[in-house]
């Protein structure tokens, strides 16, 4: 089966300020793009491999490829538009079971985003930050990833890409001003639902 790009859930331009249009249409249109096209190119030759060593040299593009895939996926509908433009309800979090996992694992919303924003500050080149549930402990955990390696170890509730091609044309090599942008377009309503999801 092969696999496609899916359509952002908003238009382009929706997460300005905050992210440019110009930035969204490259990232979705070109980077996603190109992992989804390296995806499909390496399943087929997998499913064309008749030797073992062939399907083994093909695991280093079916694991960057399907995690890019996999996780850009997850990263647009972790967006929305920022409640304060006027525009959606990105930045939200309303009282709830998200609001609560995150009181109980980090205190307040503002002690996870200053936790997590130095977690994926010290990503060391490109990978992404992730906000996990833990269904062992029951408890929200942040951790990282490199490259485009998915999230395995806990369940992704909300994913942010340290990839310079997702904020080098605005925020330049200024890391930090890209992760307190962003926080204003997450999707915590979407990031909720995974988490009712998983902890069910």
């Amino acid at each position: 089966m092969s696999n496609s790009l899916p359509p952002l859930p908003y238009s382009y331009d929706a997460l300005e300020p905050y992210i440019s249009a110009e930035i969204m249409t490259l990232h979705h249109t070109k980077h996603h793009q190109t992992y989804v096209n390296a995806l499909n190119a390496a399943e087929a030759a997998y499913a064309k491999a008749s030797t073992p060593k062939e399907r083994i040299a093909l695991q280093a593009a079916l694991k960057f490829n399907g995690g890019g895939h996999i996780n850009h996926s997850l990263f647009w509908k972790n967006l929305a538009p920022a409640a304060d433009q006027g525009k959606g309800n990105g930045g939200q979090l309303q009282a709830g079971p998200l609001s609560d996992a995150i009181n109980a694992s980090f205190g307040s919303l503002e002690n996870l985003q200053k936790e997590f924003n130095a977690a994926t500050l010290g990503i060391q080149g490109s990978g992404w930050g992730w906000l996990g549930y833990n269904p062992s402990t029951k408890r929200l955990e942040i951790t990282t990833t490199a490259n485009q390696d998915p999230l395995l170890t806990l369940v992704p509730i909300i994913g942010v890409d340290i990839w310079e091609h997702a904020f080098y044309l605005q925020y330049k090599n200024v890391k930090p001003d890209y992760l307190n942008a962003i926080w204003h377009v997450i999707n915590f309503q979407e990031a909720e639902q995974r988490l009712v999801e998983a902890s069910n």
